[in-house]
């Protein structure tokens, strides 16, 4: 069963009213969801799972915390950046479902940008399992 998702709007909200991120001039998010193109076909690598032609009908998806907590606290410590919150996902997942919420604020555009980029990358290439289930 997935998980709720928190509200970026909330989130979003908490980030501009403490004091300690009133240097951010930035916010970005990345929200990730299920598609229903395989990954093989949408990114041209070879995977274990569904193959290009097919159809994702679902995902089964997992992280480690720890990997994942190491991961957010490096990028706290990244110059210019004062918030990064993250929300994943577990279980069983549908076309459409959520997998992720990233939100990352900072300085300056090009520090947020690069940190949002780097924090997502090593979330999905380090702290998470992603087994497409499809035709």
């Amino acid at each position: 069963m997935a998980r709720p998702m928190p509200s970026i709007d909330a989130w979003l909200a908490e980030a501009k009213a403490d004091p300690g991120f009133r240097g951010c001039g930035m916010y970005l998010v990345h929200n990730g969801t299920v598609r229903e193109t395989p990954k093989a076909e949408a990114r041209g690598v070879n995977t274990d799972g569904v193959q290009p032609g097919g159809r994702v009908t679902g995902m089964l998806f997992h992280y480690d915390a720890q990997k994942v907590e190491a991961a957010v606290e490096a990028t706290r410590a990244l110059p210019g950046i004062g918030c990064v919150r993250v929300w994943l996902n577990d279980g069983e997942l549908a076309v459409g479902d959520d997998i992720m919420l990233v939100l990352i604020g900072g300085d300056i555009r090009p520090r947020v940008i690069d940190a949002l980029q780097s924090l997502v990358g090593t979330i999905k290439n380090e702290c998470v399992s992603e087994i497409e289930q499809g035709e």
